[in-house]
Protein backbone atom coordinates (compact mmCIF):
# COMPACT_ATOMS: atom_id res chain seq x y z
CA UNK A 1 0.00 0.00 0.00
CA UNK A 2 2.86 2.32 0.75
CA UNK A 3 4.24 1.61 -2.68
CA UNK A 4 0.89 2.34 -4.27
CA UNK A 5 0.75 5.68 -2.46
CA UNK A 6 4.28 6.50 -3.54
CA UNK A 7 3.53 5.57 -7.15
CA UNK A 8 0.30 7.61 -7.05
CA UNK A 9 2.18 10.60 -5.61
CA UNK A 10 4.86 10.32 -8.32
CA UNK A 11 2.20 10.06 -11.05
CA UNK A 12 0.40 13.12 -9.67
CA UNK A 13 3.68 15.01 -9.54
CA UNK A 14 4.52 14.11 -13.15
CA UNK A 15 0.99 14.98 -14.30
CA UNK A 16 1.20 18.33 -12.50
CA UNK A 17 4.53 19.10 -14.15
CA UNK A 18 3.07 18.25 -17.54
CA UNK A 19 0.09 20.58 -16.98
CA UNK A 20 2.43 23.28 -15.73
CA UNK A 21 4.63 22.98 -18.82
CA UNK A 22 1.59 23.01 -21.10
CA UNK A 23 0.23 26.14 -19.34
CA UNK A 24 3.50 27.91 -19.91
CA UNK A 25 3.45 26.94 -23.59
CA UNK A 26 -0.02 28.46 -24.16
CA UNK A 27 -0.34 31.11 -26.90
CA UNK A 28 0.15 34.69 -25.59
CA UNK A 29 -2.67 37.22 -25.89
CA UNK A 30 -1.81 39.80 -28.57
CA UNK A 31 -3.17 43.02 -29.99
CA UNK A 32 -1.97 45.35 -32.78
CA UNK A 33 -1.65 49.11 -33.11
CA UNK A 34 -1.22 51.20 -36.23
CA UNK A 35 1.34 53.96 -36.68
CA UNK A 36 0.33 57.16 -38.46
CA UNK A 37 2.17 60.33 -39.47
CA UNK A 38 0.74 63.37 -41.21
CA UNK A 39 3.14 65.49 -43.22
CA UNK A 40 1.94 69.09 -43.37
CA UNK A 41 2.73 71.58 -46.09
CA UNK A 42 6.04 73.34 -45.33
CA UNK A 43 5.83 77.03 -44.52
CA UNK A 44 7.04 79.52 -47.10
CA UNK A 45 7.74 83.18 -46.40
CA UNK A 46 7.91 85.74 -49.21
CA UNK A 47 8.96 89.39 -49.00
CA UNK A 48 6.07 91.32 -50.55
CA UNK A 49 7.49 94.80 -49.86
CA UNK A 50 10.49 96.44 -48.20
CA UNK A 51 10.54 98.80 -45.22
CA UNK A 52 10.96 102.46 -46.07
CA UNK A 53 10.97 105.28 -43.52
CA UNK A 54 10.65 107.95 -46.22
CA UNK A 55 12.22 111.40 -46.00
CA UNK A 56 13.48 112.61 -42.62
CA UNK A 57 15.21 115.85 -41.66
CA UNK A 58 18.07 115.32 -39.21
CA UNK A 59 18.60 117.69 -36.28
CA UNK A 60 21.50 118.64 -34.05
CA UNK A 61 20.00 116.56 -31.23
CA UNK A 62 19.16 113.36 -33.12
CA UNK A 63 15.96 111.45 -32.52
CA UNK A 64 13.75 108.61 -33.66
CA UNK A 65 11.12 107.76 -36.22
CA UNK A 66 8.69 104.98 -35.36
CA UNK A 67 7.27 103.26 -38.43
CA UNK A 68 4.13 101.40 -37.41
CA UNK A 69 3.23 98.08 -39.07
CA UNK A 70 0.30 99.94 -40.64
CA UNK A 71 2.71 102.35 -42.35
CA UNK A 72 2.19 105.47 -40.22
CA UNK A 73 5.20 107.41 -38.89
CA UNK A 74 5.75 109.15 -35.55
CA UNK A 75 8.81 111.32 -35.03
CA UNK A 76 10.64 112.45 -31.91
CA UNK A 77 13.54 114.92 -32.02
CA UNK A 78 13.64 114.98 -35.85
CA UNK A 79 11.39 116.47 -38.51
CA UNK A 80 9.25 114.81 -41.16
CA UNK A 81 9.09 117.09 -44.22
CA UNK A 82 5.86 117.52 -46.19
CA UNK A 83 7.53 115.74 -49.12
CA UNK A 84 7.31 112.37 -47.42
CA UNK A 85 8.97 110.18 -50.03
CA UNK A 86 8.05 106.51 -50.01
CA UNK A 87 6.81 105.35 -46.61
CA UNK A 88 5.97 101.69 -46.10
CA UNK A 89 6.23 98.96 -43.53
CA UNK A 90 7.84 95.74 -44.73
CA UNK A 91 5.24 93.22 -45.84
CA UNK A 92 5.40 89.43 -45.97
CA UNK A 93 3.21 86.63 -47.28
CA UNK A 94 3.09 83.22 -45.59
CA UNK A 95 1.79 79.98 -47.09
CA UNK A 96 1.43 76.57 -45.49
CA UNK A 97 -1.12 74.08 -44.18
CA UNK A 98 -4.66 75.49 -44.16
CA UNK A 99 -5.97 76.64 -40.76
CA UNK A 100 -2.64 76.14 -38.99
CA UNK A 101 -1.17 78.91 -36.83
CA UNK A 102 2.30 80.39 -37.16
CA UNK A 103 4.57 82.64 -35.11
CA UNK A 104 6.88 85.34 -36.47
CA UNK A 105 10.37 85.94 -35.09
CA UNK A 106 11.81 89.42 -35.63
CA UNK A 107 15.32 90.79 -35.26
CA UNK A 108 16.19 92.62 -32.06
CA UNK A 109 18.26 95.28 -33.81
CA UNK A 110 19.65 95.96 -37.26
CA UNK A 111 21.75 98.66 -38.91
CA UNK A 112 21.36 100.46 -42.19
CA UNK A 113 24.40 102.10 -43.78
CA UNK A 114 24.69 105.25 -45.89
CA UNK A 115 25.43 104.30 -49.48
CA UNK A 116 29.14 104.78 -50.23
CA UNK A 117 29.98 105.48 -46.57
CA UNK A 118 30.34 103.93 -43.14
CA UNK A 119 27.67 106.15 -41.51
CA UNK A 120 24.97 104.01 -39.88
CA UNK A 121 21.55 104.27 -38.29
CA UNK A 122 20.06 101.66 -35.97
CA UNK A 123 16.74 99.89 -36.32
CA UNK A 124 15.16 98.48 -33.15
CA UNK A 125 11.83 97.62 -31.54
CA UNK A 126 10.51 95.65 -34.52
CA UNK A 127 6.75 95.02 -34.39
CA UNK A 128 4.22 93.17 -36.55
CA UNK A 129 0.65 93.78 -37.58
CA UNK A 130 -0.16 90.49 -35.80
CA UNK A 131 -0.09 92.09 -32.34
CA UNK A 132 2.01 91.31 -29.29
CA UNK A 133 1.95 87.55 -29.81
CA UNK A 134 3.36 87.84 -33.36
CA UNK A 135 1.09 84.92 -34.27
CA UNK A 136 -1.16 84.52 -37.28
CA UNK A 137 -3.42 81.93 -38.88
CA UNK A 138 -3.17 80.41 -42.34
CA UNK A 139 -6.77 80.84 -43.49
CA UNK A 140 -7.09 78.68 -46.62
CA UNK A 141 -3.33 78.08 -46.37
CA UNK A 142 -2.27 81.73 -46.68
CA UNK A 143 -1.56 84.65 -44.40
CA UNK A 144 0.25 87.96 -44.41
CA UNK A 145 1.68 90.51 -42.02
CA UNK A 146 3.60 93.77 -42.01
CA UNK A 147 6.61 94.80 -39.95
CA UNK A 148 7.49 98.20 -38.54
CA UNK A 149 10.44 99.37 -36.46
CA UNK A 150 12.07 102.33 -34.76
CA UNK A 151 14.84 104.17 -36.62
CA UNK A 152 17.33 106.06 -34.46
CA UNK A 153 19.15 109.05 -35.97
CA UNK A 154 22.33 110.36 -34.41
CA UNK A 155 22.85 114.05 -33.77
CA UNK A 156 23.68 115.72 -37.11
CA UNK A 157 23.07 112.48 -39.01
CA UNK A 158 24.78 112.78 -42.40
CA UNK A 159 22.36 113.30 -45.32
CA UNK A 160 21.96 110.54 -47.91
CA UNK A 161 20.23 107.26 -48.57
CA UNK A 162 20.74 104.55 -45.95
CA UNK A 163 20.02 100.91 -46.71
CA UNK A 164 21.29 97.40 -46.16
CA UNK A 165 22.02 95.10 -49.06
CA UNK A 166 21.49 91.90 -47.07
CA UNK A 167 18.22 92.99 -45.43
CA UNK A 168 16.99 92.08 -41.97
CA UNK A 169 15.82 88.55 -41.24
CA UNK A 170 12.25 87.60 -40.38
CA UNK A 171 11.29 83.96 -39.81
CA UNK A 172 8.09 81.99 -39.27
CA UNK A 173 7.39 78.63 -37.62
CA UNK A 174 4.25 76.60 -37.04
CA UNK A 175 2.79 76.93 -33.53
Amino acid sequence: MKNTLKISAILLLVAGMTFSAKAQEADPVTETATATATIVTPLTLTNAGNMNFGNITATTAGGTVVLAPGGGRTESGVQLPSTTGTVSAASFEVTGEANYAYTVTLPVTHEITKEGSTEVMALSDFTTSLGETNSGSLVAGAGSFTVGATLTLLANQVSGTYTNASGFTVSVVYN
